[in-house]
């Protein structure tokens, strides 16, 4: 949208119309329909804004990593994950455009949800990729941070949605529960792929 067709990739789909089945504070949720490279037109394809989420690869003093268990109610089970929630925006908007996220907004983000899910802070914060949540229907991205030295500042402050447990688990730990299919979240599992490269 806004591209010019003239630069416009061969293998673009083009969105010829758009219902928004439900538009609120958490998600813009759309029926769309959509012409394909050959010419035909394919409806109803569904996809969702959301907002843009950090999730902080967080190791404290000894090493040990930070984690959180809480309950996801995709899968209805309790997951063992990183630090992770919501980008909250400086330009009005509550989802889209999420090219418009600034370095200082995300970095502010991962800095106040590792306080508030641990009650702990770092001074050694790295960023590590934007990446998409889900690109096959989803617009938002989630933006991957590691936060080295934590060190404990205060109790949780959780917002009214969030029953969760700090837990410290080594490496090996997390290895282990990535093997064993029990640390559930595919873009903590990238998050942490990535520390561990660079």
């Amino acid at each position: 949208m806004g591209e010019n067709k003239k630069n416009k990739d061969p293998l673009a789909w083009e969105e010829i119309s758009t219902e928004h089945i439900i538009q609120d504070e958490w998600i813009d949720f759309r029926r769309s329909a959509y012409r394909f490279p050959d010419g035909s037109v394919f409806e109803p394809y569904y996809s969702y804004s959301r907002k843009d989420y950090v999730v902080i690869v967080a190791s404290d003093t000894e090493g040990k990593y930070l984690c959180v268990r809480q309950y996801r109610q995709g899968i209805e089970e309790v997951t063992t994950e990183f630090p992770a929630g919501g980008i909250e925006r400086t330009d009005g908007k509550e989802y889209g455009g999420s090219g418009d996220i600034s370095a200082e907004e995300s970095l502010a983000a991962a800095k106040r949800e590792l306080r508030e899910e641990t009650g702990y802070e770092s001074d050694e914060w790295r960023h590590l990729l934007k990446v998409p949540s889900n690109a096959t229907i989803a617009d938002n991205y989630a933006h991957l941070f590691v936060a080295r030295n934590c060190r404990k500042v205060s109790g949780q402050d959780l917002d009214d949605t969030e029953f969760l447990n700090v837990i410290k688990l080594s490496a090996q730990e997390i290895e282990t529960l990535i093997a064993e299919e029990k640390f559930q979240q595919a873009v903590h599992i990238a998050a942490w792929l990535l520390a561990c490269r660079r």
